[in-house]
Formats: structure tokens, C-alpha cells, sequence
């Protein structure tokens, strides 16, 4: 009975890591802490732009800063944000992000 659990802990390792190489949050990667990504949130709601402590109070993340996570993982959260608390708001989020040094890369709510 033992190895059997233990295999199934084993197995069940294997496959989170195996999914974590695809999902680009990277929650169960041997690294998950592997980049630097700086990035900058703006929102505009009914065309009137929030200031940075404002958008840091609505996700509860710095409006700008560095993440050593994945950028998915600051694109989750206002994600989640808009289609919950801010469903109903009408925003407009345009988040630049810099991962690792690379090419400054854009994305936005609502998704196309």
C-alpha cells in the first residue's frame, strides 16, 4: 500500500511538472521564479484614466513595478479583477511588459 501511494505522489509530480512547461503561469515548475518582467498597468474607465494608487488599490499589485514571476501571473489578476469585481465598469486595460530585458510587449483587456 505504501508504494503504491508513493507512486501516485510520484506520478502526480511528473504530470504537474509536465503541465507546468505548458502553462505559461509556470505554478509547478522546477523554476517558477526564472524572469524578470517589469511592466506598467494603465486603466481607463468611461475614458477617465486611474493615477498608479488607484490602480494599485483595485488589483492589489503595484500599477508598476518588477515581478519575478511569470507575466501571466500579473495578467491573471486583472483578468480575474475585470471579470468579477469590475465586470460591470466598462475598463479598459493596457498593460506593457518587459520580460527579461526583451521587447516591450502590450496586453489588453477586454481581450479580442
Amino acid at each position: 500500500m505504501r508504494t503504491a501511494v508513493a507512486i501516485l505522489f510520484l506520478a502526480f509530480q511528473v504530470a504537474m511538472i509536465v503541465y507546468a512547461r505548458f502553462d505559461p503561469g509556470r505554478y509547478f515548475c522546477w523554476a517558477p521564479h526564472d524572469s524578470q518582467n517589469e511592466y506598467h498597468i494603465r486603466v481607463s474607465i468611461d475614458d477617465v484614466e486611474l493615477d498608479t494608487t488607484e490602480t494599485t488599490r483595485r488589483y492589489r499589485i503595484p500599477a508598476e513595478g518588477i515581478d519575478p514571476r511569470a507575466i501571466e501571473h500579473v495578467i491573471r489578476l486583472v483578468r480575474q479583477y475585470e471579470r468579477s469585481y469590475g465586470s460591470d465598469e466598462n475598463a479598459v486595460v493596457d498593460i506593457d511588459y518587459r520580460t527579461n530585458g526583451s521587447a516591450v510587449k502590450h496586453w489588453r483587456w477586454p481581450e479580442q
